[in-house]
């Protein structure tokens, strides 16, 4: 039974007080045909290759959603694939994509891979997974994809099916025929007479994925599969793409409670009748789950926009449009995304469908929180969440007070909180109210582990309850009322557009220059890209190199386009702590205050004194003193484009801060601190 959903800690107090359903589905292959089976014939996924063609999408309603589901699990089934085979994917938004992740899961294990690296780094993720299948894209004019992976093929010896989607087949009418020239010519181009099949390294086989889907039947699984909750269900990367790739191994019963949980969160927004879009990359757990399975699960209609999803050429242009056209209800995007959508006019589009927008993956600046909802009415809803979680552990109740800043309520049956550790790492005590700890979540959406065991050692905390207790690396607090506030991150990634960069991504190859001695990455706040890839650098004694020389050997080095530092800094000394490790706060202040004084100058507004300081329950506040009060709002809307709390006073409150962002902090400064105080949101 569907709920209104959630609005206060009180409502998932109530949920969880009636505990898990005993007829929950022991898989997501189960969960997706019990939403199908509430109407068959719903739409249940379209498609549109170009934001051109929006208007002209394919449909699959849910009985032909779950055939080609199934028939993808048989294909994969009478390739010898197991309930323990690795079936990879490296593929944009398809309508395939959803086929693979559904029906690999199915059949075996499915193995996200993002496209956008280097072919290196490709072949690195799928040894650590121990991939026997791989799906990806055959050759087409425009894409890369490809002449990334084939050069690697022979680095994978697991590797003994090799499945190729061809993108002439998503050209919808009568191109279709001519974009089928054009991937046969794009073949003989790169392969000569010989093509694919003599390209391809021996021991691997390949196959045409729509041949061998349409010749198997979609009525039932092949494999006449008997699934528990404990099967593996799909391996996700959240490490970097240097040394060796971390695996986070997650489990059906995993992703059917996050899904459940969510969906009962979010009530009757998501079910049927409901539309979902799609354009965060299908090989991110936000996208698979939050505009895959949730909806799915609940007979709603997913519309995947265009194979390159926001990113692809016109979408955020034509957002508004999309959004009439298609009746859209909820979309799930990262705060680079809405600050984009700012700047683009409703221009009088009906957008009265929309409901909410989800934000998660880096903290939402407030004025663009703000703006968006005052622009355009619509409910933003900040979350958080991990791949280790299957993706949702928190968010801000969709019927009651969304506090800004916050990252919500926790989702029923997933225990979240903050505690106190030692210096051994070990626990102590609970946090009280609105006291920063580390945050720690247990519950049934909670994975399995990663696939190196190298990489278990610290994860889980013992907490004395017989609980396993899985450390997220993340700072925060808990208030009065049950919202959750990160302060920080343990964590060193860098989040560029939603997208999780490890430092070691750019600092393991800088280290192998001979010139460098120590190298630390950090992420410099960006209105646009949240985070952009900044790298500091010391010298050896005697050694000299310059930063264009530095730029160019790790541009070679670097698995990741979107690693690719901005800068390189070569600095005298690097600030490191009393033990001797880097001290990586300070250079991220340094960053902060120099990328705030840039876009304050940016906006006409020279000469202003900036300084950042660590809060201890907020995280980095700002003060900004203006030798003009004049230029106060112009100030306020440049520093809200930025996640921080901050304070705007006159030059002459404080002679001590210097323009570097050193010195002493003005005691004069009103905090707009992004706050949800008791009775106050």
């Amino acid at each position: 039974m569907t709920m209104q959903g959630i609005s206060n800690r009180n409502d998932v107090l109530a949920i969880e007080a009636q505990g898990l359903p005993g007829d929950l589905p022991v898989s997501t292959y189960e969960m997706i045909c019990r939403g199908a089976a509430i109407d068959p014939s719903a739409p249940a996924l379209s498609f549109f290759l170009t934001a051109d063609s929006h208007c002209n999408a394919e449909c699959w309603t849910y009985s032909e959603l779950v055939r080609d589901i199934t028939r993808t699990a048989n294909a994969f089934t009478r390739l010898g694939a197991t309930s323990r085979s690795v079936i990879a994917y490296v593929l944009p938004n398809l309508p395939e994509t959803h086929f693979v992740i559904w029906g690999g899961q199915a059949a075996g294990i499915t193995c996200a891979v993002n496209p956008l690296l280097e072919g290196e780094s490709i072949a690195e993720l799928l040894n650590a997974a121990g991939a026997t299948l791989l799906v990806t894209l055959a050759p087409f004019p425009g894409t890369d994809l490809w002449e990334k992976i084939h050069p690697v093929l022979r680095r994978v010896p697991t590797l003994e099916h090799l499945v190729l989607v061809n993108l002439a087949d998503r050209v919808p009418g009568q191109r279709k025929v001519a974009a089928r020239t054009l991937s046969h010519d794009e073949v003989s181009r790169l392969h000569g007479e010989g093509g694919l099949r003599a390209a391809i390294p021996p021991g691997i086989q390949f196959h045409d994925f729509t041949s061998i889907v349409e010749r198997e039947s979609g009525a039932t699984l092949l494999s006449n599969r008997r699934f528990a909750r404990d099967d593996l269900s799909s391996f996700f990367s959240t490490g970097g793409t240097t040394g060796l790739p971390k695996v986070a191994m997650r489990r059906h019963g995993n992703e059917v409670a996050n899904a459940w949980s969510t969906a009962r969160f979010f009530g009757e927004s998501m079910g049927p009748g409901k539309t979902i879009f799609c354009g965060l990359p299908l090989f991110h757990v936000n996208a698979v789950m939050a505009t895959g399975l949730l909806p799915f699960s609940q007979g709603a209609h997913v519309v995947l926009g265009t194979p390159q999803g926001y990113r692809g050429e016109g979408v955020i242009t034509r957002f508004w449009e999309i959004i009439e056209r298609h009746h859209i209800n909820f979309f799930s995007g990262v705060p680079t995304l809405y600050a984009a959508l700012l700047d683009i006019p409703v221009d009088g589009r009906d957008i009265s469908s929309l409901e909410y927008g989800l934000c998660g993956a880096a903290p939402m600046p407030v004025e663009v929180f703000r703006g968006f909802q005052e622009r355009t009415g619509i409910r933003i809803l900040e979350a958080y969440g991990l791949t280790e979680g299957s993706c949702v552990s928190s968010v801000n109740p969709p019927l009651g007070e969304r506090c800004v800043g916050s990252i919500g309520l926790r989702i029923p049956g997933q225990e979240m909180k903050a505690v106190v550790l030692d210096g051994n790492s070990r626990y102590l005590r609970d946090c009280d109210v609105d006291e920063v700890g580390l945050l720690v979540i247990s519950g049934p959406n909670v994975f399995a582990g990663y696939a190196q065991a190298k990489h278990n050692e610290g994860i889980w905390i013992e907490l004395g309850d017989g609980k396993r207790w899985f450390n997220t690396g993340d700072l925060g607090r808990c208030d009065a009322d049950g919202y959750f506030w990160l302060t920080g991150r343990k964590k060193d990634l860098i989040i560029r557009g939603g997208h999780n960069i490890d430092p070691a991504t750019i600092e393991e190859p800088l280290h192998r220059h001979p010139a460098v001695q120590i190298a630390a990455a950090i992420g410099r706040p960006d209105a646009h890209a949240g985070e952009l890839p900044i790298a500091y650098v010391q010298l050896k004694p005697g050694t000299m190199a310059t930063e264009r020389d530095l730029a160019q050997f790790v541009r070679s080095e670097i698995g990741e386009r979107a690693a690719f530092p901005k800068r390189i800094r070569i600095i005298e000394a690097m600030p490191l702590t009393g033990v001797g490790k880097i001290f990586k706060p300070e250079l991220r202040r340094r960053e902060t205050v120099d990328a705030l004084r840039s876009a304050l100058a940016d906006a006409g507004i020279q000469d202003a004194f900036v300084s950042a300081v660590q809060d201890p329950s907020r995280g980095t506040v700002l003060r900004v003193e203006l030798i003009d009060l004049a230029q106060e709002a112009a100030a306020r809307t440049v520093l809200g484009r930025f996640p921080f709390a901050f304070s705007i006073l006159p030059v002459e409150s404080s002679d001590e801060i210097t323009p570097d962002g050193s010195g002493s902090e003005p005691s004069c400064a009103v905090q707009e601190a992004p706050s949800c105080p008791s009775g106050s949101r």
